[in-house]
């Protein structure tokens, strides 16, 4: 299915008000409170009014989604008059993209505007693990200071970076870490010789010649536990493990096992298998640095990114190219 084929299904010229969407889970705001100004949202009918959700679902032409948002087979076969799944967010392992293309709809995404901050982040959680800054911050608060120096922590620059994923985050992250004087090599699906990082064909041999190691691929099923016990063992006993991508992508029970024996140094996360939901061995290690899910969460990125889930869908329903196509649904 490509975008050719999907204009065929291009819409009349409805006034715009009139055109209904289906809010798929609870939207940022910023998201919301622009469709709610455009078009007709029904905010999560599908879950919270079964009746009213079976009344509208004949009109529903549009699926406002999250970056973890599930919209799946199922749900689309409820909604026949479905064109397009705009999703704000840069993932979207969430939606069944596979069946949208067997229904004809298009599901578009929000890449490029998030870059510069998940890879800000990826640097933070690199130093703050590297020098423990939030036990440092923990250690002044509780006066433990007058005791004596906390122990002494290790040195980021110049150590030796790994980046599972080499697109444009794990890019904008190795820009940031040359000027840390780091040595950077890569894992990816394939090779990419136009830039001047070393290559490596496996996490586990790249995690073998890495002091950090970034996990910064998409979600999904393809690479669902890559971090495993395995590349754990390879990263060794210094190494330290950063995760700005998919919780899924990182074995967390092999995780946790490896941070409590000692197998990896520490680790900086942001996300996690089963969100808002932190195990408690993982949140009771002092060698982890914890984020709740913040790689894009700066005001203005986050409004860009509503911006441009918004431009996708006032694209489609004025019959012109989507800015930002997920690359499945790319011409």
């Amino acid at each position: 299915m490509t975008i050719e084929t999907h204009s065929r299904r291009t819409p009349r010229r409805t006034p715009v008000s009139d055109l209904h969407v289906l809010a798929a889970a609870r939207l940022s705001p910023l998201y919301s409170q622009q469709l709610q100004a455009a078009f007709t949202l029904h905010d999560r009918l599908h879950e919270t009014d079964a009746a009213a959700f079976a009344r509208v679902a004949p009109q529903i032409r549009a699926v406002a989604a999250q970056g973890e948002t599930r919209v799946n087979a199922e749900l689309m076969a409820q909604l026949p008059a479905l064109e397009i799944i705009a999703v704000m967010g840069v993932g979207y392992d969430g939606v069944d993209v596979a069946a949208a293309k067997a229904r004809g709809v298009v599901v578009t995404h929000t890449p490029n505007v998030l870059n510069d901050d998940v890879a800000d982040l990826a640097i933070g959680l690199m130093l703050s693990t590297a020098r423990q800054l939030p036990a440092a911050d923990r250690y002044v608060r509780a006066g433990q200071w007058s005791g004596g120096p906390m122990p002494l922590a290790r040195k980021m620059s110049g150590a030796r970076l790994g980046l599972v994923g080499m697109g444009r985050i794990g890019q904008a992250i190795a820009q940031r870490a040359a000027a840390f004087g780091m040595p950077i090599a890569y894992t990816a699906r394939h090779a990419k010789p136009e830039l001047p990082y070393a290559y490596l064909p496996s996490a586990a041999a790249l995690a073998a010649q890495s002091d950090f190691l970034v996990v910064i691929t998409p979600g999904g099923e393809g690479t669902r536990r890559l971090i495993d016990a395995e590349v754990l063992a390879a990263l060794g006993a210094k190494g330290i493990l950063i995760n700005v991508a998919r919780g899924s992508v990182v074995d967390e029970a092999a995780l946790i096992d490896a941070l409590e024996r000692g197998v990896i140094a520490g680790a900086g996360l942001d996300v996690f298998e089963n969100e808002p939901n932190v195990p408690e061995r993982l949140r009771n290690l002092p060698h982890v640095v914890l984020t709740p899910h913040i790689g894009s969460a700066t005001g203005q990125t986050r409004q860009a990114m509503a911006d441009l889930a918004v431009a996708n869908l006032a694209a489609h329903f004025a019959g012109r190219a989507l800015p930002s196509p997920v690359p499945e649904c790319r011409p």
